[in-house]
Formats: C-alpha cells, sequence, structure tokens
C-alpha cells in the first residue's frame, strides 16, 4: 500500500491543493476513478483512497487499444495504493467514427471508455465517476477527449484543484508512487496516422513492436505505423543507444517479422503527436494522461534504420 502523506510535506502550494481534493472526494458517497495506472489516475486514486477508503474504486476499461503491459501497470499500481480495482472491457473498434481515425477520433474513444466507466459506477451503485485531467491538459491544443470528459460531466478533481502535471509529480512522490516519474503512454491508436483505418492488425503489430523497445530498456518511444512503414520515435537523451548495431539488426528483424516492409529511425526523436492533428490529445488507457501534440515531422528528416547485417 502506498505511503499515507502528511500534507506538511508535500510542497507549499500542492499540499493545500491536495488537501482540497481529499476533502472534497470525502463529501461523496462514493467514487469510481477511470484508472489507467498512470502518474495523474493514480494520484487522483490514492487522494481517493484516502479520503473514503473502500468507497473508492479504481476501474481500468481493457479493449484492443491498451497495451497489455499497461493493464499489467494499472493492476500493479492499484495494489500500491491499496485501492479496490475493477478491470472492464469494450471495443473501440465497434464504433465506425473511431475506425476511421479522423480529427475527432479521441473524442469518440474516449466518450465510449466513459461510458463504460459510468455502466461500471452504476453496477456498483457509485454516483460519481472522476478522472485524472489535470489543470495543464487544456491548455496544450485540440483535446476532443476533454469534450468527452464535459458532456458526460465526468469529475476532474486535479483541474477543479488546479493542480498541473508538475504538481501531480511532487504529490506521487510524497505518496511514494512508483509511476511519479513515469512517462505519459497514450493508447496505440496514437500510432495510426489520422486517416488511416485503426485497425486490430495495426494495433497488435504496434504493441509487439514497441514491447522489442521496451525489452531493449528504452522509456520514452513511440513505433508510429505508416501503413506498413514503421517509424520510431525514442527520446533525444536515448537516441545514441538506439544506433547501436545490435540493437538496429535486431529490431529490424523483429518488426519485419511483424509485417512491417520499411524500419526507419525518426531523426527529431520522441515527439508528441507526430500523426495527429496539432495538440491533438489522448488518454493513457482510461484517465487524462496525455501525450498526444505537435507537428508531424519531415520526411527528409527521417532515418532508414535497413542497415545491413555484419554478415552481409
Amino acid at each position: 500500500m502506498a505511503t499515507q502523506t502528511d500534507p506538511d510535506s508535500v510542497p507549499d502550494d500542492a499540499a493545500g491543493k491536495a488537501a482540497a481534493v481529499r476533502d472534497s472526494l470525502s463529501a461523496c458517497d462514493g467514487v469510481l476513478i477511470a484508472f489507467s495506472g498512470g502518474v495523474d489516475s493514480s494520484v487522483v486514486a490514492a487522494l481517493a483512497h484516502e479520503a473514503l477508503g473502500d468507497d473508492a474504486v479504481a476501474c481500468t476499461a481493457k479493449s484492443e487499444t491498451l497495451p497489455a503491459a499497461e493493464l499489467d501497470d494499472a493492476r500493479r499500481v492499484a495494489e500500491e495504493v491499496g485501492i479496490r480495482h475493477e478491470v472492464v472491457e469494450f471495443s473501440e473498434l465497434d464504433n465506425p467514427d473511431f475506425v476511421e481515425n479522423d480529427g475527432d477520433r479521441c473524442y469518440h474513444c474516449r466518450t465510449m471508455r466513459l461510458g463504460r466507466m459510468y455502466e461500471a459506477a452504476q453496477e456498483l451503485g457509485i454516483d460519481t465517476v472522476c478522472d485524472g485531467t489535470n489543470a495543464s491538459d487544456p491548455g496544450e491544443g485540440h483535446r476532443p477527449g476533454l469534450r468527452a470528459v464535459d458532456e458526460l460531466d465526468v469529475r476532474s478533481p486535479l483541474l477543479a484543484a488546479g493542480i498541473g502535471k508538475e504538481e501531480v509529480r511532487e504529490i506521487a512522490d510524497e505518496y511514494d508512487l512508483s509511476v511519479a516519474e513515469k512517462p505519459s503512454m497514450a493508447c496505440l491508436s496514437s500510432r495510426i496516422p489520422t486517416g488511416l483505418e485503426v485497425t486490430t492488425e495495426r494495433l497488435t503489430r504496434v504493441e509487439k513492436a514497441e514491447r522489442v523497445l521496451r525489452e531493449w530498456g528504452f522509456s520514452q518511444f513511440r513505433v508510429r505505423d505508416h501503413d506498413g512503414l514503421a517509424r520510431i520515435e525514442i527520446a533525444p537523451d536515448e537516441l545514441e543507444a538506439a544506433l547501436n548495431h545490435d540493437f538496429v539488426v535486431a529490431v529490424r528483424e523483429h518488426l519485419t517479422d511483424l509485417g512491417f516492409e520499411h524500419v526507419t529511425l525518426d531523426l527529431h526523436g520522441y515527439q508528441t503527436g507526430s500523426v495527429s492533428p496539432a495538440g491533438e490529445d489522448d488518454q493513457d488507457g482510461a484517465s487524462a494522461d496525455s501525450d498526444e501534440s505537435g507537428d508531424e515531422p519531415l520526411v527528409e528528416d527521417v532515418f532508414s534504420a535497413e542497415y545491413p547485417t555484419a554478415s552481409e
């Protein structure tokens, strides 16, 4: 179970805001938190559990766009917090508007995901659904997912208390949450360029491709699926490791086996939203942890990783 925190130990501004969140949640009969296991939803879960005990429930929505590793993380972090954890299932691919992958993909996804949260809350006799939207999220450009949060009247306690991303991490650190410094991890559909249909095949090969990078020890990365061309983005401070010959050969072989015709390394490094409309948001699992903003890099900035092997 995560360590309970003394509000005085949290940096001044964050302390008062964290206390305000706990006070506001304690007035509820119960809450269900849309829980991804990312830092935002984990902080909401920790504060809700502290305020309400067993009347707070963390809920993760399992679907084709949620990597298996992220579901495992959500289970682990819920255990850290000590909060009851429920897993529900749904499929974004049942919605043709989502599959079409237009500029409102995140709106369609979040509407379905949060709708499933309300169904779970109703089954548990809970009236209030919370998410992890923080005060830094609304100002980050085109955010269709936030429109769904507003339309469904989801409660966003971090946003209401004015808690921004850095303060979220400070509070998570004080609660000794292992995800305090976890990078944002948007759903797998964010790897597919806008306008290219979201399919099970594409989602599966992206997930398997990113598993390879995780096994090589990279922490911040994406594999973008450009209809058969894999564009690997690595955080700038990890790019040097990505140029290692053994890694280049291994990742090329693995991704080719997965069905990618070409494997490239983007010399810009990891950038949010590089295949989505500028500033498009996406959720980290079921919360508002997001990483999708920015512009698509120029083709000439992409470096082909199709090196010959040592024996060729």
